[in-house]
């Protein structure tokens, strides 16, 4: 099977009092390019996610996006900092002798100056955290990974068509090569008793002349390689795979002969067929570039 890098994968999993959310989305990327928001309470995972991710995917611009609420009721604690009531006690205490001044301080007095009472987020376990944010992870990549696959058959059924259409032409541009030939040869036959009249015309003189000229549109070997590079796409789509790079370097190749064909059309007809190639020839690179 071949994979679309364009894809959509979403997974919400509850564990207890937490629950996770994770979305992600790609589009085409020469290589894979990972964009991960998250809160900063999972920050610590970030290595591990993006080494998850790449058993899921080779290429593509993917967009993750994690969410992660904590419904824990026991999740703050109350911290007493003494050291800090310590001091601000002692300089207090200090500033009433060095004043005269009366030392009414009371507890609740103490406890209302800064940081001597905190609330604190107790730490999370990791193990506990990681093994809900893992289902979610996996969860919303199977579903991505689906997607792909799903996109990827469309692209492959819509390539196959398009490297039918290319093997029709290059059947069209082979079987009217001779007949070019061969009118070529009727032309130059009539030319040339045109200008001697009735004088007796020399075949080899004609036929040298109709090599030379046969040498000059000879497309022969552009239609051979074509057809190997669309039978080397059509295996590589069934084999599936990873193939993106490698369609990509076979659609170059199959641009250059059909350049070349163009190049030495010496006919209308090959011409234009030549043309309605090359433009599907560009349509098969474009749908190629959104292939992992």
């Amino acid at each position: 099977m071949i994979k679309s890098m364009t894809g959509f994968g979403r997974c919400e999993v509850t564990e207890g009092n937490r629950k996770y959310t994770v979305e992600m989305k790609s589009v085409n990327h020469r290589y894979l390019d990972v964009n991960i928001k998250m809160p900063k309470a999972l920050n610590f995972f970030e290595s591990t996610i993006r080494n998850l991710l790449k058993e899921y995917m080779e290429r593509g611009k993917v967009d993750l996006y994690i969410t992660f609420e904590d419904f824990s009721e026991d999740n703050f604690c109350l911290k007493y900092n003494e050291e800090l009531a310590g001091e601000y006690l002692k300089h207090l205490t200090a500033m009433a002798d060095k004043f005269g001044l009366d030392n009414d301080i009371k507890v609740s007095t103490l406890s209302r100056y800064p940081d001597v009472f905190t609330m604190e987020q107790v730490e999370t376990d990791e193990n506990e955290l990681w093994a809900g944010l893992e289902k979610a992870l996996r969860g919303a990549a199977e579903q991505f990974v689906e997607s792909r696959i799903k996109e990827g058959e469309h692209l492959k059924h819509d390539l196959c068509a398009k490297l039918d259409n290319m093997l029709a032409y290059v059947d069209f541009i082979e079987e009217r090569s001779p007949i070019i030939m061969k009118d070529y040869r009727e032309r130059l036959e009539n030319k040339v008793k045109e200008l001697l009249e009735d004088k007796q015309i020399d075949d080899a003189r004609i036929a040298t002349e109709v090599t030379i000229f046969a040498d000059k549109i000879c497309v022969d070997e552009e239609t051979v390689r074509l057809r190997s590079h669309i039978k080397a796409t059509k295996d590589a789509l069934e084999a599936g795979g990873s193939i993106g790079r490698k369609l990509d370097f076979i659609a170059q190749e199959m641009n250059r002969e059909a350049n070349t064909i163009l190049s030495k059309a010496n006919d209308l007809e090959i011409s234009d067929t030549g043309i309605n190639l090359k433009t599907d020839i560009e349509k098969v690179r474009e749908q190629i570039q959104n292939i992992e």
